[in-house]
Formats: C-alpha cells, sequence, structure tokens
C-alpha cells in the first residue's frame, strides 16, 4: 500500500509538498522517482528518527509499516516491537514536530479489521455489519497491536503529557481507516490471512492447482489497493470539525470465499480449486466480522465504494493479473474475455 500511495500523493500534489520515504529496502526507481529524499531504515531506530526530526518540518505522516497477522502469530513479541513500538516512535516524532513548529501534524494510521473478536461463528453469522465500537477483542497479535495504536493516537491527539506544565494542545491530529483485506493487482500475496482471494486468481492465471486454506463459506470483507488509497487521501484532505471521530470502517464487499472460487472458474475453466481449511488461519477468518458498518466514514467525509466484488474482479484483477501470465497457455485470451463479459452482464 504504500508504494501506490506514493504514487497518489506525488500524483495529486506535484512539487506543491516534498515527500520523504522510510522504508526498510530500496525503493525500486519508479517509485524513488517520486519522493524527493528515500531513506532506507527502521521505523524502530531512534537515533535515525531523531535525524529526520532534526532535518524536516513535517507536517503529515502517513505510517504504513507493520508485521502482519499471519507473520505476527509466529513470532508475537518481534510483533509487538514494531508494530507499537514503532507507531509510539512516530506519534512521539509528530508531537516533537508539532512542539518545535507550532502546528499540528496529521497522521494516518492504517488499523484494520483484525482489532474485532468475535467470539464464535455463530456470532459472527448473526451479527451483521459491524460498528466500530463492537466486538473489540483481537484473536491476533497484529490486532491486538492495531488496536494499541487507536488508542495511542487517540491519546497524542487529545491528552498528551497531561499534567505537564508546558504541554500543548493537540499536537497530533490522528486519523484512521480500519481496513478490510486490500485485494492488488500490481503486488503479488504475500501469505497475508485475507490473501486467499488474489491467490487463487495468481495460481489459476499461471496454471497452478491452488488449496484454498478456509473453508468456501468463510466470508470477510474486502476492497482494492485504489479504493484504500483513495479513502486515505479522502480522509486526510477532511476537514477537521466534520470528523466526529478518530477511526473509521470502511468496505466495498464481503464475498464467501467459494464466490471468489466462482469467479475464477469462470474466467479460467480449467482452473483447479481446493478447500482445505488450515486449523489456525480459519480461526483467525472466523473472529472477523462479515461486514463493517461504515454509515461513520460515508456520512462524515465522504466515502462510496467504487466496486462490487464481480466489477474488480473483471475491470480491475483479471485483466492485471492475467497480463503477467500472458504466455501461458492457461491465460487463452478468448477464455478471459468472455468470462469478463459474462461478469460485466
Amino acid at each position: 500500500m504504500g508504494h501506490g500511495l506514493l504514487s497518489a500523493l506525488h500524483g495529486a500534489r506535484g512539487r506543491n509538498a516534498s515527500i520523504i520515504a522510510l522504508d526498510v529496502r530500496e525503493l525500486a526507481p519508479d517509485i524513488r522517482a517520486h519522493c524527493d529524499q528515500a531513506f532506507i531504515g527502521d521505523i524502530c531506530d531512534h537515533p535515525l528518527l531523531e535525524r529526520l526530526l532534526a532535518m524536516y518540518e513535517i507536517q503529515e505522516i502517513y505510517h504504513l509499516a507493520a508485521l502482519l497477522s499471519t507473520r505476527g502469530e509466529f513470532a508475537p513479541e518481534t510483533a509487538h516491537q514494531v508494530n507499537v513500538g514503532g507507531t509510539l516512535n512516530l506519534l512521539h516524532l509528530a508531537a516533537e514536530q508539532a512542539r518545535s513548529h507550532g502546528r499540528t501534524v496529521k497522521f494516518f494510521f492504517p488499523s484494520s479489521i483484525a482489532v474485532y473478536g468475535m467470539p464464535d461463528l455463530a456470532t459472527k453469522r448473526a451479527s451483521g455489519s459491524v460498528r466500530e465500537d463492537q466486538f473489540c477483542e483481537p484473536h491476533t497479535m497484529y490486532g491486538c497491536n492495531k488496536l494499541a495504536g487507536e488508542h495511542l493516537g487517540r491519546y497524542y491527539a487529545h491528552h498528551y503529557r497531561k499534567l505537564a506544565k508546558d504541554r500543548i494542545e493537540h499536537p497530533v491530529d490522528f486519523r484512521s481507516i480500519r481496513f478490510p483485506g486490500i485485494i492488488s493487482a500490481e503486488t503479488m500475496p504475500s501469505g497475508g490471512t485475507s490473501d486467499y482471494g488474489p491467490e487463487m486468481i495468481h495460481a489459476a492465471a499461471a496454471g497452478r492447482a491452488y488449496c484454498c486454506f478456509v473453508r468456501g463459506d468463510s466470508r470477510i470483507p474486502f476492497m482494492t489497493m485504489p479504493e484504500a488509497i483513495d479513502s486515505t487521501l479522502r480522509l486526510m484532505a477532511a476537514p477537521r470539525p466534520v470528523l466526529r471521530r478518530c477511526v473509521y470502517n470502511v468496505a466495498s464487499f464481503s464475498p464467501r470465499a467459494d464466490d471468489f472460487a466462482r469467479l475464477v472458474r469462470l474466467a479460467f475453466p480449467s482452473a483447479e480449486i481446493e478447500f482445505e481449511p488450515d486449523l489456525g488461519r480459519q480461526s483467525i477468518i472466523d473472529s472477523w466480522p462479515e461486514c463493517c458498518d461504515d454509515s461513520a466514514a460515508r456520512a462524515d467525509w465522504g466515502w462510496t465504494q467504487s466496486h462490487t466484488l464481480e466489477s474488480a474482479f473483471s475491470g480491475y484483477l483479471l485483466p492485471r493479473i492475467s497480463s503477467r501470465y500472458s504466455n501461458t497457455a492457461a491465460t487463452a485470451p478468448a477464455g478471459r474475455a468472455k468470462a469478463a463479459d459474462m461478469l460485466k452482464k
């Protein structure tokens, strides 16, 4: 998401603002070209952050670094150090910038539906659209970290150094979105808990069989990567007085896993897809809601989705992912065109 956001920020702002990037790896040249400066480093590196504090007058921070849910369960303590410690470091950086320059710093924090913890499958299915303040009892370290990040953001926004005589009011303008599963056609899925949908498409386009790690009836909310970036820019552009909360749900569609399989088989008739749930990863999916109530985001800052599952598949995912495997026999152009036409109908 960070790379897509860099491109979007560059396109939206042109040369009106400098973009400074920090990543643990060197950026690809085309992404690096969008930045005025790019540093290789870690958000847990205090000397590096102090250096950035001294070098720049920072007005906005987009904090996208994290260890995700699946990896976090293999190394929960490390996940906490990166996800909570790193967030704390950047919030402190924002507060110190506000103190130095006498101006509130905007701070975007991408939260996640992982903050939810449905107690059982029956409750999940009966709950319908879940609001921001319901079922916040996460089952994963990643979810715990994201919920902690939300609370830290509220603290820095409204209560930072409450007893200090030299405290400043509202040093940080903290804004957060609880993202659903995000589907990208530009990057390869990396084994995330919600990656089973795009993994099916990549496997079919490459002519490989795919074994899905969740049940066919598993349902969670999703959105496309362009929608995630658009929602971020919309929230950050909204005037502060219209925002009634710090954290907002957004979502586009809530398919079952076998809905993904149906569309993949329509596009790739020879696709081999089986469902063999992994008990651990299945339990994580079952703890996340089937649907999120995003009415607050719609009312406060005009969020609206761009896609249904079908339009996301036929207009965004299928053409771009198929182009990666255009020399593979499984991606016969006629079959793809027929599938896309059927989906549009």
